[in-house]
């Protein structure tokens, strides 16, 4: 029996190719209403998907929001690090859970495999970066099965064609923000990210290798570690898989994983824009959740 209490009302700022993955996943979800959509072009495709839909709409970008934020509960930051520091402030005064899809590093870091239950009374999460999303699950499955975690490195290859602007604008940003989330999760003493950005035509899939070192007694403890780790990333990602289990290889274990995408509007190579949008709205169900316990 489906509880009475409804959904929650949502909202998504920033209706590039990500916001528009982003609103169709929202609109898949029962946990969740999509009550707006809003961007800054009047001529952004987002915008005139959503409106065909028969979401409401705005090109008026942080402005509107700050006119009707007593109209949502959440809200999906999808433009950039800076605008979303400055956006936040919006977010505050309107008293809403605001999931940040940039690398903007304001609120709460979260990977739903590992702390979902940490975040939530937060009001502001942090999803980290596309391939912190994908190798940060990885990094931390290693460390439970460690007796020591010295170094870590990843290394995330992405096809061009999902890497937009912001993206490619926010390089330094995504870095920094993907190495601090590997330090944290896992206790690694260094942590190194790296994203390579593949022109391959047609687009190949998400690809994530990592590279540990450090002191461990049994190389199938790491491993069994690491696929229960993995099915529960699946259980909100079902396109992470992994293709390469852990190897060891002159005093350091090598691991690595594709993601692809479910294909809502992204292509399903896109599974670096995908897995960080599921991972979004696998925060906002839980904190709907959350909010329907509290109300019951």
């Amino acid at each position: 029996m489906e509880s009475a209490i409804p959904r929650k009302r949502a909202a998504i700022i920033g209706s590039g190719s990500i916001g528009i993955d982003l609103m169709y996943k929202v609109m898949r979800s029962h946990h969740l209403d999509l009550s707006m959509v809003i961007g800054r072009s009047p001529n952004s495709e987002g915008l005139a998907m959503a409106c065909e839909l028969g979401i409401a709409t705005s090109a008026d970008g942080i402005e509107f929001l700050a006119r009707h934020g007593n109209e949502i509960d959440i809200v999906f930051d999808a433009t950039s690090a800076q605008s979303h520091r400055i956006n936040d402030q919006v977010f505050r005064k309107a008293n809403l859970l605001a999931i940040d899809m940039t690398p903007a590093k304001v609120g709460a870091i979260c990977v739903p495999s590992i702390n979902l239950d940490s975040i939530a009374n937060e009001r502001n999460v942090n999803m980290v970066t596309c391939g912190g999303q994908a190798s940060v699950p990885l990094a931390y499955a290693i460390s439970q099965s460690f007796q020591s975690l010295e170094y870590i490195e990843v290394a995330s290859t992405i096809a061009s064609d999902s890497a937009g602007m912001a993206t490619r604008e926010n390089i330094n940003q995504y870095i920094l923000t993907t190495e601090q989330a590997l330090r944290h999760f896992s206790g690694a003493g260094m942590a190194k990210a790296i994203l390579n950005i593949n022109p391959a035509k047609p687009g190949i899939d998400m690809q994530t290798t990592v590279f540990a070192k450090g002191s461990y007694e049994c190389i199938e403890k790491v491993r069994a570690s690491v696929r229960q780790m993995v099915a529960r990333v699946q259980r909100y990602v079902p396109g992470y898989q992994m293709v390469l289990e852990p190897i060891e290889s002159k005093g350091h274990l090598t691991m690595s994983v594709t993601v692809r995408g479910s294909g809502d509007y992204l292509p399903a190579y896109a599974g670096n824009l995908d897995i960080i949008n599921c991972a979004a709205i696998a925060v906002a169900e839980f904190h709907s959740a959350c909010w329907e316990r509290t109300a019951a």
